[in-house]
């Protein structure tokens, strides 16, 4: 097992355990955690951009020679989505659906991001896309099949009333293929900007946007996919 393998089950363990404490814990720390993950996740973003935008060949010039009306405008559309449709949805999964739930759709992406490098490693193989050239078709399998480890957990413990049925199963391969695009678009924009990571605050992962890269849009896409089953 590599070594950074182990960093990113150990820091997934940790992040698993800590969104556990903040969701059993009551509505208000529930909220201003959300809150926080997402400055950190714009701030984490503001960076990307300026590297996308290649802002930084600008040297000392002064701050408003650096402005430019794209880096704004992404800024503004990361801001609202990320307040007004993740932070947003998140709570009201978490009020209305229970902190287990929530907890249910954050496993499904966390163990569909270890069932993609665990395969990726072991099995390698073709490649899946140039968007991110570490990420194999076996990684993808991998995703898919490890994303059922939380509904065998939850039938296994009987929580949420569960049953293996269809609805439940199109439920993790929905979540695990949403989570999946939303890493490879983030991958996209690294890639465009040419850096590896958005952070270092993470072992193993890089930053906070890169862990919570698929989450961001799986838990959105999760509120509207709970609307039709």
């Amino acid at each position: 097992m590599s070594q950074n393998l182990i960093k990113r089950i150990i820091t997934s363990i940790i992040l698993l355990s800590l969104l556990f404490l903040v969701s059993f814990s009551n509505q208000y720390i529930f909220i201003l955690s959300i809150l926080i993950l997402g400055i950190i996740i714009c701030i984490e973003a503001n960076n990307l951009f300026l590297k996308l935008l290649k802002k930084d060949q600008y040297g000392k010039t002064s701050l408003f020679k650096k402005f430019n009306i794209k880096f704004l405008i992404l800024n503004i559309i990361t801001f609202c989505y990320i307040f007004f449709v993740f932070c947003n949805f998140s709570y009201e999964i978490y009020k209305y659906e229970g902190s287990v739930f929530f907890l249910y759709i954050i496993s499904i992406c966390f163990f569909t991001d270890i069932g993609g490098y665990v395969f990726g490693k072991i099995i390698g193989g073709k490649k899946l896309s140039k968007i991110s050239p570490n990420k194999t078709i076996s990684g993808t399998f991998g995703s898919f099949l490890f994303s059922f480890t939380p509904l065998i957990i939850i039938l296994n413990f009987n929580y949420l009333d569960f049953e293996f049925n269809l609805n439940n199963i199109i439920f993790c391969l929905c979540i695990s293929l949403i989570s999946q695009l939303g890493d490879l678009f983030i991958s996209f924009i690294k890639r465009k900007a040419k850096i590896k990571d958005t952070g270092n605050i993470l072992p193993g992962h890089g930053g906070v946007l890169d862990r919570l890269d698929g989450i961001i849009f799986a838990v959105p896409f999760s509120y509207f996919l709970l609307r039709l089953f």
